[in-house]
């Protein structure tokens, strides 16, 4: 017997790995994980400094529409909507979508018929940004 075992510990192994196959657990057990904390930000400077859109109406609208656990005005810890100036910051616990944002602000867009002049583009990995248009490079071309 001492022979096996002092074999098994030559190779660095422990009675406990070999049972239970060399493996190590996970530590974390019974719902511990961390939250992942999503930020998304829409940037709507551009139709704000011509006056024809409205920041403040607009955080309004994702309050009421923003559904969380298939319910509307629902919101609680897991979903914040905050204004900074031009730009809105969305802060909410995992399970919660960027493009759920694009299709709300393509809704509230179209709601306040500024769809026709107004699209959304992604700028990076956690934000849109309200863009016009390019109505005037398609007028020079059929002008050339």
């Amino acid at each position: 017997k001492n022979h096996k075992r002092k074999d098994s510990q030559q190779r660095g192994e422990t009675m406990s790995s070999k049972r239970r196959g060399g493996k190590r657990k996970n530590k974390r057990r019974n719902g511990s994980k961390r939250k992942r904390v999503l930020r998304f930000t829409i940037d709507c400077t551009h139709p704000v400094e011509d006056g024809i859109m409205d920041p403040n109406a607009f955080e309004k609208f994702l309050h009421d529409r923003i559904k969380v656990n298939g319910k509307t005005g629902n919101l609680g810890d897991t979903v914040k909507i905050t204004r900074e100036k031009t730009k809105i910051h969305v802060t909410a616990n995992a399970p919660f979508s960027k493009r759920y944002l694009k299709y709300l602000t393509k809704k509230y867009l179209k709601k306040h018929s500024l769809r026709d002049w107004l699209r959304v583009v992604a700028t990076d990995k956690q934000g849109y940004e309200l863009r016009y248009f390019n109505i005037h490079e398609a007028s020079d071309d059929e002008a050339e």
